[in-house]
């Protein structure tokens, strides 16, 4: 039997702002709906830390509007990183000032992908659901950034738990806003297969991380070799990592 090791990166990039403390978020709001130039920089740096990787799921990349000076950050970063395959969700547009996208970067081709919005009050989240074919062994991965509040969150996790049901190997990634045992996440450990991480790891906020809700969930017949983050405070999360082995037929 054959084994893949596959490098997978979640990470939530803030539409390539910087934010290195908590009073950033007043001192420079203006960077959520005007241009600056950091941002291409640091979009660099992101580049070159998702080039270390196999897979990448984003949250918060923008799709081409005002603050972005009209860039697809997700197309973009594809093309610095390396990465030949690439898509993106958009989920929220502010008009043409902001907007806010789920995104996949993979060296894989992926042979299915659909956009499925999650459900809430307000409008604006999804999952980016992809599979992949015999290379990675069907392996069905799925990006998603959850709702602030609870109630909404317990009414998406019961969809992302229904998207999942019966998928032997799947993976799912993103930013959730929560503990991995939070209780509005123990429906998704009890009707699929996936798993919460044996040790949770910190992410947020990036310059002094206390809070794990950046999470890479896999399912039961998958194995993680490695898991860790990304130290360089390059948004206002970390990155989230693991190394995923896969047996082949």
């Amino acid at each position: 039997m054959n084994t893949r090791f596959v490098k997978l990166l979640s990470f939530n990039i803030q539409a390539g702002a910087s934010t290195r403390r908590y009073r950033d978020y007043v001192t420079r709001s203006w960077t959520q709906v005007l241009p600056h130039r950091e941002k291409r920089g640091n979009l660099d740096r992101i580049a070159v830390a998702a080039s270390a990787f196999d897979i990448v799921g984003l949250q918060e990349a923008d799709p081409g509007s005002l603050r972005s000076s009209f860039l697809n950050q997700t197309h973009y970063l594809a093309e610095q990183a390396g990465m030949p395959f690439w898509r993106h969700q958009p989920n929220r547009r502010v008009g043409r000032l902001a907007g806010s996208a789920n995104g996949l970067l993979s060296r894989f081709e992926p042979v299915e992908v659909h956009d499925h919005p999650l459900p809430g009050r307000i409008p604006g989240r999804g999952a980016l659901w992809v599979r992949f074919g015999d290379e990675l062994g069907g392996l069905v991965l799925v990006v998603s950034h959850l709702s602030l509040g609870i109630q909404a969150r317990i009414a998406q996790v019961s969809f992302l738990s229904e998207l999942l049901a019966g998928t032997p190997r799947a993976v799912l990634m993103g930013d959730f806003n929560c503990l991995p045992d939070a209780r509005e996440l123990q429906p998704l450990y009890a009707r699929t297969r996936l798993t919460p991480g044996v040790q949770p790891i910190t992410t947020f906020p990036s310059w002094r991380p206390r809070r794990a809700i950046d999470h890479i969930l896999i399912s039961d017949d998958l194995t993680a070799s490695q898991r860790w983050r990304l130290n360089e405070p390059l948004s206002d999360h970390l990155g989230v990592a693991a190394e995923l082995r896969i047996a082949l037929d």
